[in-house]
């Protein structure tokens, strides 16, 4: 293993009935003014955001609503939500809902203490925010891990860039599977094949044989594809998401990543794929997983064949990448570029574009070139 420094703030209230028991009290230690961030009104239509905003008044918070954040969350966005915070004096920030809005509210709780433009302050001058505004999280859809983390991911449409950048991170998350049971069930699939996403690439990215990391992952992984088959039998299994709620945030709060190269190569293909067609992240990445595997499968045969017998229960490093890939036409997620919703047509041409600008990055087990990138993206066409 390498040497590492673990820390972790964020403290969790998992369980059914956690937000009316706990939120309260969460919030005590914070100012009056809490900005309550969600979606398209999902959690208006089922009653998850009157409980919420209930528990904030009555503990004596003024509620300012901030709305409308996308899949997918611009930096545009993220400006209108500072704009905001700045004029309501906020002093805590609880973001309702899944990624998208967990990670558009670490920016903007970021963006909202400076007057520097956070995406050139990140990208261009590699320099990192210092004081943000608290925030929360109520996760409504689990499968990203965001709320277990500071980091956070951003499309800047004026760049036609889909990135990672650092911010805040939660001082405490609420995790309810009956919060997750109004999601659509594409949704809850396509969030669960994220979480997975999240292990395979930690695992895969460090060649070392005694890193306990790789048990770890490995059962995530197991128990991830455990639930996923009970969903696809009953997708109001309330434990089977509540395993994968925690499944999610165990792939997320950084302890499969200590002492250790992460490969994370797919997930920089998929962004970038997602700046141009905002694509479903989930989706995009069961899409893009077998192809990049079948590249790169000879160069870590070992680790491929022990994910395969003990994810898969299957022999080889081969049958792994195959396994993988029946395991998610299985669950129903796309296979194929043209079976992606896109805002616009995917093209050979697109597909040149994603991998011109896609981050390259120097991971184990081995490092693409944007050629090697494009012909893995034309193999999912």
């Amino acid at each position: 293993m390498q040497k590492f420094v673990y820390e972790y703030a964020t403290k969790v209230y998992f369980g059914e009935g956690a937000a009316k028991e706990h939120l309260a009290d969460a919030v005590s230690a914070y100012g009056k003014n809490v900005m309550l961030a969600y979606g398209g009104g999902s959690v208006k239509k089922n009653g998850i955001y009157d409980e919420l905003k209930g528990i904030l008044e009555a503990a004596g918070k003024r509620v300012v609503d901030f709305s409308g954040i996308m899949s997918n969350p611009t930096y545009a966005k993220v400006q209108e939500g500072a704009k905001l915070a700045k004029e309501e004096g906020i002093d805590f920030i609880l973001a309702v809902g899944g990624g998208s809005v967990i990670d558009c509210c670490k920016i903007v709780a970021a963006q909202a203490k400076t007057e520097e433009d956070l995406w050139d302050m990140e990208m261009t001058q590699h320099r990192f925010p210092t004081e943000v505004i608290p925030m929360g999280a109520v996760v409504t859809a689990s499968g990203t891990g965001s709320e277990m983390n500071g980091g956070a991911v951003i499309t800047n449409e004026e760049k036609v860039i889909k990135a990672g950048m650092a911010a805040a991170a939660p001082r405490f998350a609420f995790l309810d599977p009956s919060y997750t049971m109004s999601v659509p069930r594409m949704q809850v699939i396509s969030g669960a094949f994220d979480t997975l996403s999240h292990a395979m690439e930690t695992y895969f990215g460090n060649s070392d044989q005694d890193n306990v990391s790789d048990d770890v992952a490995l059962a995530i992984m197991r128990n991830t594809v455990v639930n996923m088959r009970r969903l696809l039998a009953d997708i109001d299994d309330i434990q089977a998401r509540g395993n994968l709620m925690w499944d999610s945030a165990m792939a997320e709060n950084g302890i499969l990543k200590v002492g250790r190269v992460t490969d994370f190569q797919a997930h920089q293909m998929e962004h970038q794929l997602g700046a141009y067609t905002d694509c479903n992240h989930g989706q995009g990445l069961a899409v893009i997983h077998p192809a990049y595997y079948r590249h790169i499968v000879k160069d870590a045969e070992e680790k491929f064949a022990r994910f395969g017998k003990e994810v898969f229960g299957v022999d080889t490093a081969e049958e792994s990448v195959e396994a993988l890939a029946a395991f998610i036409k299985e669950c129903g997620l796309p296979t194929k570029m043209g079976e992606l919703k896109s805002r616009t047509e995917i093209t050979p041409e697109l597909l040149r574009s994603v991998a011109d600008t896609c981050n390259v990055i120097a991971c184990n087990p081995r490092k693409l070139d944007r050629n090697e990138i494009y012909d893995i993206l034309m193999e999912c066409m």
